[in-house]
Parts: C-alpha cells; structure tokens; sequence
C-alpha cells in the first residue's frame, strides 16, 4: 500500500482552492486534451485528416482517465505519448491513428500553459482590483488623517494616511496595466512541429496554427522553434516577483507601524486569537509577515525562469523539470499573497491619538520646514533661513525646549515671527500641502478606470 504524505506547504497551508485547480494535474491533463481536440479540428478544417475523425477525436477526450495516463507513462516513459496513447485508446473505428497528427509534445504542452497562465492570470487580475479598490477605500476615509512623514526610520514632515494608501493603489495600478500589456504576450500557443519549420502540416502549417488557436481563444506566436520562447514566461515571473514585491512593501510598512513604540495602526486580531505560546499579551502582525516572507520565494523564481530562455539550440529538457516547479508555486503564493493583502488592509484598526502622539513626538522640531519656507518667503535668503532653523533645532534637540520657544528666542528668527506666526507654523495639521487633493484627484481617476 502507498501512503501520500503531504510535504509541501502549498498542499495544506497556503494557496486558494481556485489557483491550485488551475495548476492541478487534473486540469493540467484537461488542457492537454483540449488542445490536442483543437488541433483535430483544425487540421480536418485544413483537410489534413478525416473531418469524422477529427470529431471522434473531440468526443474522446472525455473519457480519457489520469490514471490510465500515469499507467502508460510509467511504462514508457514520455509524459506526452502516454496522453495520446490514451486518447487513441478511446477513439472508436480507426480515428485514434489521427491524434497528434503533425504535431510534437511541446506544440502542445507548451500550448497547454499558455492556457493555465491565462486562467492563472484571471484569477489575479480579479484579486487585484479587489485589492485596489480596498486601497482607495482606505485613501479616501483617511484622506484627512495627518501622520507622521518618515526617511531614514526619522520623523519628518507631516503626511496622511490617504496619502499613503493612495500611493500603494497607484503602484497596484500600474501593475494592472503591466499585466493587461503582458497578457497577449505570455498566452500563446503553438503548433510548429519538430524544430518549428512546421515540415509535417506541409503547405498549411501557418493556418493549422491559426485555426487550433482560435479554438482555444488564443494568440498563436509568430515564429518559434520546439518550444515557445520562455522570454514570454520570463515576463510573467518577473510580474509577479514586481507585484508581491509592492505588498511586501506595503507588509513591512505595516510592520513598521504596528511596533508597540509606534502603535498607529495594527492588523486584525481575532477575538481567541494567540500571539505567542509564552507571551500572552502579543499581537503580532503575523499576516504582514506571511506576505513578506512568501515574497521573497516569488522572487526567487525568477532567476530559473530566465535561465529557461537559455536552451540549447532548438531546445533542451532542462526548462521542462524547473517550471514544473516554477509556474504552480509562483501562481499559488502569488494569489495567496494578493488574497492576504485584502485581508490585511481591509481590516487594518487604527490607533488615532498615538497617531497625533507621534506627531508631536518631537516637540515641533519635525515643522523646521515649514519654519524656513516662511522665514525665507519673508525676505530671508533661503540658505540663511536653513542654518537659522537649523541651530534652532540643535538647541531644542539638546535641551529638551519646545522647538516653538526656542524659536521665540532667536532674535533673527524673532524678528520675522510673531507668537501667533510660530505656533501655526509648528502646527503639523497646516502643513500637508495637497495630500488632500492628490488623493481626491487618484481616487476618482482610478475609480473610473477599472469602474471601481
């Protein structure tokens, strides 16, 4: 007796049911079969083989079984075959001889991956406008939320949370347009025959091609040789590895934020849920995390999909075993972390008065901009205006004075400044710019462009 034991966290820890069917064998062996039932039409359209075969041939596929593929494989030894030798056994009367007729493996299960990329990429498309429009959700309710600016981990400037999420919604934006150029791109199928001359379909390879195509819905390439060129796939890792990379980044600003001595927004913590097995107080940002740690394995497909593109002339085996790998884990950790992400930002608490805590934090001394702006606006020389902010600043930071009286005493600050003009200018609520009307403006286009 066998005992399948389940290794790969994929199989019981990540993933979504709907991502794993794309990338499972049953599907897999469903899209080999529609293409091979494709090609049958296509080519009895061409009048390459019996059109009555060609119809056996399609009606056939749907009682092949996965289990008789896996006999015949572990017989011969050649994945593909075992799927035709399969299909032949299920054609009645003497149609079987025409499966796979002028056609090499990869004609048709490189065909069969551009059509579980396509599924694959609906999929994250649909998640990703979710995702988007979660981000304006929060751009929009938080649009007024004055927060602290940071560079280099240091409190600058005042923000706002609108300001932020608006940025996120932008990056993800941008990654939908990339996704719509790529698409045509990365979903095409061939039918080139052995090298790609397309020798065995004779005269009427080019619409053989074509045609098989337009049975399945989608693109035919150009020209190519046993394989379609991996630049095409290579594009799609690469578009995955750049949209997890931007909710790895939006993961370890939460993270950042969360931390108990900033403490301004948090994730959702369930009503029984455990922080830690020998802490109990913990509420650790523990999806954050997930997104950032399943990230970094996104990426890491990268490097063997490019080096897929590097075969040996017409083509080698050594991308078949890799994207075996490659293909499934990136989708299904892709989507996993897109699906994470909607969560997370959906449901993200905020903590409002440590937000105005950490605004005032510094005791006015994030408002030095503001302070030198005006100071120069009021005749000041702009270098001048900086270095008198500046030892202003120094001052308060090392005797622990509001930056505003400080500033009070410094006569050639003073002379320019009144009380009231200091105490508004130190008020971090005045100085947000257009963060508002950025927000606005991004909001209502995005809204419109994908009817959100």
């Amino acid at each position: 007796m066998v005992i399948y034991v389940l290794i790969h966290p994929i199989d019981y820890r990540y993933g979504t049911a709907e991502m794993k069917h794309v990338w499972s064998q049953e599907n897999r062996l469903n899209k080999l079969l529609q293409v091979e039932a494709a090609l049958a039409r296509a080519e009895a359209d061409m009048g390459l083989i019996p059109a009555d075969s060609a119809e056996i041939i399609s009606e056939s596929i749907s009682s092949v079984k996965a289990e008789r593929v896996d006999e015949i494989e572990a017989e011969i030894h050649h994945d593909m075959m075992a799927v035709v030798t399969a299909i032949s056994e299920q054609c009645r009367d003497d149609a079987g001889k025409w499966v796979h007729f002028g056609a090499t493996s990869n004609d048709i299960l490189d065909t069969a991956t551009a059509l579980q990329i396509k599924d694959a990429i609906d999929l994250m498309e649909d998640k990703l406008k979710t995702f988007l429009g979660v981000l304006l959700d929060k751009a929009e309710a938080h649009k007024n939320t004055v927060c602290c600016g940071r560079t280099h981990g240091q409190i600058g400037v005042p923000t706002t949370y609108g300001l932020r999420f608006a940025i996120w919604a932008s990056e993800i934006s941008r990654h939908l347009d990339r996704l719509h150029q790529l698409t045509p791109r990365a979903t095409v199928g061939q039918m080139t025959g052995a090298v790609g001359t397309q020798a065995a379909f004779g005269k009427a390879g080019i619409l053989v091609q074509k045609l098989t195509m337009q049975y399945l819905g989608i693109g035919a390439v150009d020209v190519s040789n046993q394989i379609i060129q991996r630049d095409r796939h290579a594009e799609f890792v690469m578009w995955m590895a750049n949209t997890v990379t931007t909710l790895d980044k939006i993961g370890i600003e939460i993270r950042t934020l969360q931390r108990s001595e900033i403490a301004e927004i948090e994730e959702s913590f369930g009503k029984k849920q455990v922080g830690s097995s020998t802490m109990p107080h913990k509420r650790n940002p523990i999806k954050s995390e997930q997104m950032c740690g399943l990230a970094r394995i996104v990426r890491a497909m990268v490097e063997p999909e490019l080096l897929n593109n590097t075969l040996w002339d017409e083509r080698d085996l050594t991308n078949s075993s890799s994207e075996r790998v490659v293909f499934p884990e990136a989708c299904v950790l892709t989507d996993h972390i897109l699906k994470i992400g909607i969560n997370v930002i959906e449901h993200l608490r905020f903590y409002p008065e440590n937000i105005r805590r950490n605004l005032e934090l510094l005791r006015g001394l994030n408002m030095g901009e503001a302070v030198m702006i005006e100071l120069a606006k009021r005749g000041v020389g702009r270098q001048e205006a900086h270095e008198l902010v500046r030892t202003a600043a120094m001052k308060a930071h090392d005797t622990g004075q509001h930056f505003k009286n400080v500033l009070l005493e410094t006569p050639d600050i003073a002379r320019y400044l009144t009380a009231t003009d200091i105490e508004n200018l130190v008020n971090p609520d005045k100085y947000i710019g257009t963060a508002v009307e950025q927000v606005e403006v991004l909001v209502a286009k995005l809204r419109e462009a994908y009817s959100l």
